[in-house]
């Protein structure tokens, strides 16, 4: 179909082919199908970005007392961690 936005060129290597497979094995355009991953794909990282920002302002806020948070727990919850996988406390460094 003609356009005038700019094309790219795909090489459909043996991963992307296997993706596209699995989604949809015979679609009725596989540009257009991977024209739609691609958008999946880049709100799926996009959204994974604002979390990790969401993440780090979180452990900001801690670490500049803005928000309180239990240390004491935390050590408890690393402390059982460690006893269930067999470290010993001089190993969790």
């Amino acid at each position: 179909m003609a356009t005038s936005n700019p094309r790219v060129q795909v090489t459909v290597d043996p991963e992307l082919k296997e993706a596209l497979r699995a989604i949809d094995p015979r679609p009725a355009s596989k540009s257009r199908l991977i024209r739609d991953l691609a958008l999946r794909g880049a709100e799926a990282a996009e959204e994974e970005r604002a979390r990790r920002e969401e993440a780090k302002e979180l452990l900001l806020g801690i670490a500049r007392g803005e928000v309180s948070y239990d240390f004491e727990a935390l050590s408890e919850i690393i402390r059982e961690r460690h006893e269930a996988v067999g470290c010993e406390p001089s190993e969790w460094e």
